[in-house]
């Protein structure tokens, strides 16, 4: 088991966060959409961040798939590594955040508490939940890699939304019916609550 290191400190910048947001032109936060597999996080999170893009504003997408490439090579779909992929997407996106960039993340991160921890790393305003709800017969006619047939099937444990549980949010910032809405109206949705939040100009 590895141990928490305790020889290090913070090293403050001389730029921060609201130099950099004043730089940009434009606030920094984070987006989070969560929601099941196939109820079109990823195609909603590019599409939001395309049109902010267009505005001007500097974005960066972090998508589930991309993630497992990389940052979270060395993970399973435990539990456990679930909740350290989520940990660690939120670190990455507190950084992002801290670094004037409005940054969008699509990942399932099924548990609640998972949710709420990474909603503890930023000031009140910062962290936009966005709900993404689709039917599962929708999810599975957007499911190329036939995962929820497999899951079905037994040859796929712990998929959420089958045999592991997915804990809608409660009361999240934004919640988009991603099953039944078209895509542009989604993304004006998202788009109109930031302008109210006063997080990007109408």
């Amino acid at each position: 088991m590895n141990q928490k290191i305790t020889n290090v400190v913070w090293e403050h910048s001389l730029i921060n966060r609201q130099h950099r947001e004043k730089l940009n032109g434009h606030k920094s936060f984070v987006l989070w959409f969560t929601g099941l597999s196939g109820s079109g996080k990823s195609t909603l999170a590019h599409s939001v961040e395309k049109k902010l893009y267009e505005r001007g504003c500097r974005t960066f997408v972090l998508d589930g798939d991309n993630v497992r490439h990389g940052l979270s090579s060395n993970l399973s779909f435990s539990e456990d590594d679930r909740k350290e992929n989520i940990r660690r997407i939120g670190e990455a996106a507190k950084l992002m955040t801290e670094a004037g960039i409005i940054t969008l993340t699509a990942f399932i991160s099924p548990f609640r508490a998972d949710r709420e921890m990474v909603r503890a790393l930023f000031p009140s305003g910062k962290f936009i939940e966005v709900y993404c709800s689709a039917s599962l017969k929708v999810r599975e006619g957007r499911d190329p890699k036939g995962l929820y047939k497999k899951a079905r099937a037994g040859e796929i444990k712990n998929y959420t939304g089958i045999d592991s549980p997915y804990e809608m949010p409660i009361n999240p910032e934004v919640s988009v019916a991603t099953g039944t809405d078209e895509l542009d109206l989604c993304v004006e949705q998202v788009l109109n609550n930031l302008a109210y939040a006063g997080l990007i100009s109408s």
